[in-house]
């Protein structure tokens, strides 16, 4: 199981062999707009009782909400006063608090906080800038929102650069319609030598939640180091897998939170590592890293007696070496880990040399299954070809498929993209817009 809502699901598409039809059918096609094409940078999508949401850059590359009732075909739309360049750190992202009011942050990579929130429930059109606690607010990324186990809304994000970083929490009061501080210190703190690189913490099927990093020295991607794990009750607490207290904020010193004493340039990137559970609930995490040879594996770990044990899952012989700032194009390898069945887990991969697949694993034991079980792919063909004759284009997804609309459907919104070029302008030519669409899926039989 993945997290419940996963904020960043910028996909590449990389459709899956199977032997049946897809899970999800494909029941209807909404164009939304034309965006912004010649790099990757991520949208979002949200859906409420009887209303969807939509952020993106348009083709002019302004931030824009566009809303519509579940009932309509018919979108409003509201551009908002932000505009992005290269720079796929700069994703969108919403959230409702309870009482139906949109908040939107985003277009941020060491910037002063870009955030906006509705005057009037449920209107887009009211959607104006809005401060949260005025606090260490110059030079922020990552803003990301959730829920505590309460029903009330969190943001976090990231203060100060690359390697020279704090994460903070705010919390919001309805009542008030004020930000204050989740925590009255930051989260991570690198010290002015480091920065962590953190998952959203993602409610598990235990009831905590449940927060994965790397450390990183600085920008240079290489530097990150040091996979780490921590999980809390109420997003104030933190503790180890085994229960011990950590003490805020976490620091790089705080060894009884590795999971894996990667080195700097042993081969783990930030976002290269992924969670899930097995069947007794403990927290697993998949990730890749050099081996003692020097070449490149997944490998796999989980809570043991006393300590995290881990466990290569590939035994390949080629090396991949990654450096440098600014967002990375594809490294030569990414994984994932996912539930594909009643206790089966499967490990995605994709590699730069031996293509991509899915290891099956037991969700018990972690060992490889004897017998695969059959995988079928999510979406029909139909939304895996991809449109533009442009060199290079990939299709980019954001999925709810885990929150079904009050319809009972599942939504996502797709387009077309080049990938990141180090946040910097692609050279000419550009492709032209692509056309953002949702789609409205439902589960298909077996699926």
């Amino acid at each position: 199981m993945t997290s419940l809502r996963c904020l960043l699901a910028l996909l590449t598409l990389h459709p899956a062999a199977a032997d049946s039809g897809p899970r999800f059918g494909l029941l209807e096609s909404i164009d939304v707009a034309p965006v912004v094409s010649d790099f990757s940078v991520g949208f979002d999508l949200l859906t409420s009782s009887n209303r969807q949401y939509v952020a993106y850059y348009d083709a002019q590359r302004r931030m824009t909400v566009a809303s519509r009732l579940l009932v309509s075909k018919q979108w409003i739309y509201q551009v908002l006063p932000s505009k992005v360049g290269w720079d796929s750190h700069n994703y969108i992202t919403m959230a409702l608090d309870s009482e139906d009011h949109l908040h939107v942050s985003g277009n941020l990579h060491a910037d002063p906080l870009v955030y906006f929130r509705t005057e009037k429930a449920g209107d887009i059109l009211s959607l104006k800038p809005a401060v949260m606690t005025g606090e260490l607010e110059d030079r922020t990324t990552y803003p990301r929102f959730l829920n505590d186990l309460d029903g009330r809304l969190v943001f976090t994000y990231r203060e100060g650069g690359s390697g020279n970083g704090v994460n903070l929490f705010n919390r919001y009061d309805t009542a008030t319609r004020t930000w204050s501080r989740l925590l009255d210190k930051p989260l991570f703190d690198g010290e002015r030598l480091r920065s962590a690189y953190a998952s959203l913490p993602s409610l598990g099927p235990d009831g905590l939640f449940h927060i994965h990093w790397v450390w990183r020295d600085t920008p240079d991607c290489a530097t990150n180091q040091h996979l780490s794990y921590a999980r809390s009750r109420d997003l104030i607490a933190w503790e180890t897998a085994y229960g011990k207290k950590l003490e805020l904020p976490i620091r790089y010193g705080q060894s009884e939170a590795i999971v894996d004493p990667i080195p700097a340039g042993g081969g783990i990137i930030n976002g290269g590592h992924r969670l899930a559970f097995d069947s007794a609930r403990k927290p697993v995490l998949t990730y890749h890293k050099a081996d003692a040879a020097g070449n490149m594996q997944v490998f796999i770990a989980r809570p043991g007696p006393g300590k995290w044990e881990s466990r290569t899952l590939t035994d390949w012989k080629t090396p991949i070496h990654f450096s440098g700032g600014g967002s990375m194009p594809f490294i030569g390898i990414t994984v994932s880990i996912s539930e594909i069945a009643p206790g089966v887990l499967g490990v995605g991969y994709r590699h730069k040399d031996h293509g991509s697949g899915t290891i099956q694993l037991d969700a018990t034991t972690l060992l490889p299954l004897e017998r695969k079980i059959p995988q079928r792919p999510y979406f029909p063909n139909l939304l895996n070809r991809i449109e533009s004759d442009f060199p290079g284009m990939e299709i980019r997804r954001i999925s709810r498929l885990d929150e079904p609309g009050p319809d009972g459907h599942a939504y996502l919104i797709q387009w077309e993209s080049l990938g990141p070029n180090r946040d910097k302008k692609p050279p000419n030519p550009l492709p032209t817009p692509s056309m953002l669409r949702l789609h409205k899926l439902k589960p298909t039989s077996g699926g």
